[in-house]
């Protein structure tokens, strides 16, 4: 595989979406856009087309885990699959909900996951070790509902009481086999999932009508919402609603996908780091960084985790003291330089560092034009700015995420390159010609 710049550049260039057969539908020149963007004195080449979309191959049902602020998995999936070979380790310091870490084990890569917030990793390291359905529902059925299990909390304007003593009797079961160390990977399903229904929009969830999964409300906010709907909790069975999500995640899943996923689980590292510091992580280990940092202040990540947190037995106060949140450019760009400085101890030479940011406030802050100095000044060279730009998606409106022109919705990913000592990255400029490469 040819993984160096001069192939990068041109693979974008002459880039064109492949249709659903794998036909591709346009003539190479006319489909990436290549123009120049300027910082200081330097000039960088900026690539913009359609290089993913959930129409060209529909993810895998693993990554349908509800979570603010996370990437399709059509991303990191199109820079694994160009940047790396398998068995090379993939890397994600911001983890999230883990569509990095599940698209690289899927892949057959090794991975590391790093977040602060110990969440990611409850979401994330069950997808690597699946359990057989039948055991969910034995094990499910096992527990039995207690009208003596405290809940620690008010929460009757989520649940109906019967709902209520059977969530909080599994989450009594699930918090007590990981204090005794006991949890087995069917535990750590049930956790994952439990987590990911408490509350939503639809009968599919544990909860009362609230707002999407991925947007918790106060139980403040909540009393509102009931009466201004003139509703109450109904029952919801815990049980058969975990089931159902659990068959949903599950179905299609291939047994080589399995066994990647079995392979990625053994040699997997899951930190609970501020990622400018990582000592577990060996340098010049990383093949490949695929990642979206915390933006200024567009989400905030501790107020919509609440509920889990409690389900999870987590202090949420705690963990949002260590989160990155803040609205000075100056303070973000301090962190993701100590960020970057890291990404380049633990990157092997000739790997990539694909680093997802976006345009906020009103599209005044185009964040990639911040991240590509950190990077340099790191010892990065920047290959590229790579602008994905499809059809508008409604959650992105909902977060007040802008973009490039109404209508679109762009990813906008700089790419790094650590170089290796033998060999020098070249300038490349936008405009430069290059020969078509047919296995490209």
């Amino acid at each position: 595989m040819n993984r160096e710049p001069s192939f990068v550049h041109q693979f974008l260039r002459t880039f064109s979406l492949p249709d659903q057969d794998g036909q591709t539908t346009l003539e190479p020149a006319e489909t990436t856009s290549c123009d120049t963007l300027h910082i200081g004195n330097e000039e960088y080449p900026r690539y913009t087309n359609e290089f993913w979309t959930a129409k060209q191959r529909q993810a895998s049902r693993l990554q349908e885990i509800s979570y603010r602020a996370c990437f399709k998995p059509q991303l990191p999936r199109f820079f694994i699959s160009l940047l790396t070979r398998p068995g090379e380790v993939v890397y994600d310091p911001f983890t999230g909900r883990g569509t990095t870490t599940v698209e690289a084990a899927l892949l057959g890569r090794q991975v590391i996951s790093n977040d602060i917030n110990p969440l990611s990793r409850i979401l994330t390291e069950p997808r690597l070790n699946l359990p057989e359905y039948e055991d969910i529902r034995a094990r499910l059925y096992s527990i039995p509902d207690s009208a003596d299990i405290s809940c620690e909390i008010d929460l009757s304007m989520f649940y109906h009481p019967d709902t209520l003593r059977a969530l909080c009797s599994i989450r009594s079961y699930l918090l007590e086999k990981e204090k005794t160390g006991d949890s087995d990977a069917t535990d750590m399903w049930i956790r994952m999932v439990g987590t990911n229904r408490l509350s939503g929009h639809s009968p599919g969830f544990f909860s009362v009508y609230t707002l999407p999964p991925n947007q918790a409300v106060t139980p403040e906010r909540q009393i509102t919402i009931n009466r201004e709907r003139n509703q109450v909790p109904p029952y919801r069975n815990v049980r058969e609603i975990i089931l159902k999500k659990s068959r949903h995640l599950l179905k299609g899943i291939e047994q080589k996908q399995r066994d990647n996923l079995l392979r990625a689980a053994d040699s997997a590292i899951f930190l609970t780091r501020d990622a400018r510091d990582t000592p577990e992580i060996p340098d010049n280990y990383v093949s490949l960084t695929v990642t979206s940092p915390p933006f200024l202040d567009i989400v905030q990540y501790t107020s919509d985790n609440w509920l889990r947190c409690w389900f999870n037995g987590l202090d949420a106060d705690e963990i949002g003291k260590k989160i990155t949140i803040t609205r000075k450019l100056t303070d973000w760009e301090a962190v993701m330089g100590g960020v970057f400085r890291e990404l380049y101890r633990i990157t092997k030479p000739g790997g990539y560092v694909a680093f997802e940011v976006g345009e906020v406030r009103n599209r005044s802050v185009r964040l990639d034009e911040h991240v590509i100095p950190l990077g340099t000044a790191a010892g990065f060279t920047c290959i590229a700015v790579i602008i994905n730009q499809q059809d508008f998606t409604k959650t992105a409106n909902i977060w007040g995420v802008q973009n490039m022109s109404a209508g679109t919705n762009t990813n906008r990913i700089v790419l790094f390159h650590k170089k290796s000592p033998d060999r020098q990255d070249h300038p490349y400029k936008a405009g430069q010609r290059v020969r078509q490469n047919s296995s490209s």
